[in-house]
């Protein structure tokens, strides 16, 4: 393991010399500078793990190195020296981004020691939550190339850089959360915290102490006080996924806290302001739930400043291969797992399935196939059946079918000249849907009840095709 590099920058030989003799005998490679000038060309030519440096020194004074070393790398860990050192001194060379700052002559070598100690490990510890850092926003990317993604990712960047509520729908295991997590990634709140809250995992008796805190003693089992998750949140983002299985009553205190911008802990008469920007998901139809009594309207029209819609993974097929890589390696890499290859046939095979599950159920299946396959190449006979096998109407009738046998194709699908095989599958998905719209007297909330999709995305499709009662001849 090498040995951690530290530069002297002092005009002092004495001073450099003495702490070259004291840390070389720690094991630290000790090498010195006698100017600002001589130690920014040494830091440039070869970067050091950590700089003891003088404030006090002809020509460049220390402080103005310091600030000229922050600039060419901010992670560098700087320990300031002098023998000249006032509390103003010290103060200021912290808000320039000094770790610490020594008194000489120095109280003891082991003052020394212990602050060099501190610096490094400082350092050590923000590159591993930096690198974590880069990893999370690996495995939280949006993967993906058609334009149906590319229609999502263009109204994140339109969101992101602003305040508004965003509401993201859609269905399970289609991204949701990744959504969200893109647009603070990209906002002015990014330096700030995330915080997710599931909706749907929490019981409805507990929501309203996570969400708001609670103070000791306010109900059975709150035996300390609690800070709730939109007090965590502060000043960044919560993240209300599942929104659509909120009881009325905790509806009502997130619409307060979207009006006024502030939160009354249980227990507590006390209100907290907090600035707090909210993005909701559900894969539930909120209009509906609206219509049947189950959601506020204003609350939902609260949320929905921006809506975003992201597609389920049958509606992009061509995005398909692309996420099987991304997985591939990261399951590999994760699992240390030799790496495998997909063969052009299983690869197919995985582009023609239907993926209820979504984003969620292809990643658990690539996952079993790194791990379980015996070769170093996934072949058709390593998918699951359903992925080997599926059925007519996963092949002909496209993204909307849901289930049943494989219905009949009318006229405009018999007539279709189709040259592609996304020609033929949007005519049979057309067809499908005409004929489903008949059978339902084009009652489009039925229709979209008995195919099992959000009537939003019905209402897509019909415009995408051009589908009318009036048209149909």
């Amino acid at each position: 393991m090498p040995k951690p590099r530290i530069l002297v920058i002092d005009d002092d030989a004495g001073i450099r010399e003495s702490l070259k003799m004291t840390l070389e005998y720690d094991g630290y490679e000790v090498f010195g500078a006698a100017t600002g000038q001589e130690g920014l060309a040494l830091v440039e030519r070869d970067t050091p793990d950590l700089v003891l440096l003088d404030v006090k020194m002809p020509g460049m004074d220390g402080l103005d190195v310091l600030t000229r070393l922050r600039a060419m790398n901010e992670t560098l860990p700087v320990v300031m020296i002098s023998a000249h050192g006032t509390a103003s001194t010290g103060f200021e060379a912290k808000e320039r981004g000094a770790f610490d700052f020594l008194e000489k002559p120095f109280e003891s070598a082991e003052r020394v020691r212990v602050t060099i100690q501190n610096a490094l490990e400082h350092a050590k510890l923000r590159d591993e939550n930096r690198s974590l850092k880069k990893a999370v926003e690996v495995r939280h990317q949006m993967i993906g190339e058609s334009s149906s993604l590319k229609h999502v990712m263009a109204a994140i960047g339109r969101a992101a850089p602003t305040n508004a509520t965003v509401l993201i729908t859609g269905e399970s295991g289609v991204g949701k959360e990744l959504v969200a997590r893109t647009i603070h990634r990209n906002s002015l709140r990014a330096r700030e915290r995330f915080v997710q809250v599931n909706c749907a995992a929490i019981p409805e008796e507990l929501i309203e102490s996570e969400l708001f805190g609670h103070e000791k003693g306010s109900f059975t089992g709150a035996t300390e006080k609690q800070m709730g998750k939109f007090e965590q949140a502060d000043r960044g983002t919560i993240f209300l996924d599942e929104v659509g299985d909120m009881s009325p009553k905790t509806q009502a205190k997130v619409l307060r806290v979207l009006q006024e911008g502030e939160v009354e802990r249980i227990g507590s008469a006390r209100t907290i302001k907090v600035d707090v920007r909210v993005i909701a998901a559900t894969n539930k139809n909120l209009e509906e739930e609206i219509e049947k009594g189950h959601f506020r309207e204003d609350l939902y029209f609260r949320l929905a400043v921006i809506p975003i819609y992201v597609p389920p993974l049958r509606e992009r097929p061509e995005d398909v291969p692309l996420l099987v890589k991304h997985f591939m390696e990261q399951i590999s890499r994760d699992s240390n797992v030799r790496a495998k290859r997909l063969s052009s046939a299983a690869l197919d095979a995985l582009q023609r399935y239907r993926w209820k599950g979504n984003i969620r159920e292809l990643r658990n299946t690539v996952e079993r196939l790194i791990i379980m396959s015996a070769g170093d190449t996934i072949e058709v006979s390593d998918l699951p059946e359903p992925v080997r096998s599926p059925g007519v109407l996963s092949h002909s009738a496209g993204p909307i079918a849901s289930g049943g046998a494989a219905p009949k194709p009318d006229g405009d699908a018999e007539r279709a000249k189709a040259g592609t095989l996304r020609e033929f599958k949007d005519n049979a998905e057309r067809a499908f849907l005409v004929g489903k719209l008949r059978e339902n007297g084009w009652n489009i909330s039925k229709t979209a009840e008995a195919i099992d999709t959000p009537r939003s995305n019905l209402y897509k499709k019909l415009e995408q095709y051009q589908i009318s009662q009036e048209t149909d001849g």
